[in-house]
């Protein structure tokens, strides 16, 4: 960009934008004016250089008006995306809305005035999220695929609760045997997984933590109250 460009955008486009931006664009989500004037300056800056690339003489009240429709309709500096969940021209045309998890979706007066957020709804303390069952069972197969069709026979006995002694059989070797193969499978699994692996399949999501922080201090505030 040209002095002449850095000076226009500084002293005739931006005073523009400080005025009107803030009275015709909508922030969305944690948005705030502030951000919406800065997103309509950089818009301003790539017009003017865009124009001084071409060789065209654009005045400060035409790239005023283009950036502030730019950030009315919801073009941000980090995308322009209608399609982005995120995205503010998504939000803008009632594609999608943003919600806290931590909203109150029910309550419960009978049993002492229980809530149920949004949270509570989306996701279980009994269960693993979704991505974490893919990506487990995704290890799981692969670990699976390298073994002998013996030790795989030992894994179904102890999944299905049968003896290994119905699978030795079935091989024609010993129990002592399917017993050495089941002790070297559990050493290959701990090799493969890990050992902590108890302690990550017991272990809530991470985003959990700091919803559960919040509701431990709202309920210590709450009991200092009534102190």
């Amino acid at each position: 960009m040209s002095p002449r460009a850095g000076w226009l955008l500084v002293n005739e486009i931006l005073p523009r934008l400080r005025s009107a931006v803030p009275l015709v664009a909508h922030c969305v989500g944690s948005e705030d004016p502030e951000e919406l004037i800065g997103d309509a300056t950089l818009h301003a800056a790539r017009i003017l250089h865009s124009a001084e690339q071409r060789g065209k003489t654009v005045s400060a009240s035409s790239v005023a008006y283009f950036a502030i429709e730019h950030t009315r309709s919801g073009r941000r500096s980090c995308g322009n995306s209608a399609s982005d969940v995120h995205g503010a021209a998504t939000q803008l045309k009632g594609r999608s809305r943003l919600d806290s998890l931590e909203q109150v979706v029910a309550s419960n007066e009978e049993c002492g005035g229980e809530i149920w957020e949004l949270h509570d709804v989306l996701a279980s303390d009994q269960q693993d999220d979704v991505a974490t069952k893919v990506a487990r069972k995704m290890d799981w197969s692969e670990f699976v695929s390298g073994l002998s069709e013996r030790e795989r026979a030992v894994i179904d006995c102890i999944v299905e609760g049968r003896s290994l002694r119905d699978a030795a059989k079935s091989f024609r070797v010993c129990d002592s045997t399917m017993q050495g193969d089941k002790r070297k499978l559990a050493v290959r699994i701990l090799d493969f997984i890990g050992v902590d692996i108890l302690i990550q399949i017991r272990r809530k999501p991470n985003w959990k933590d700091s919803l559960d922080a919040s509701r431990e201090r709202l309920a210590c505030r709450e009991e200092r109250r009534h102190l």
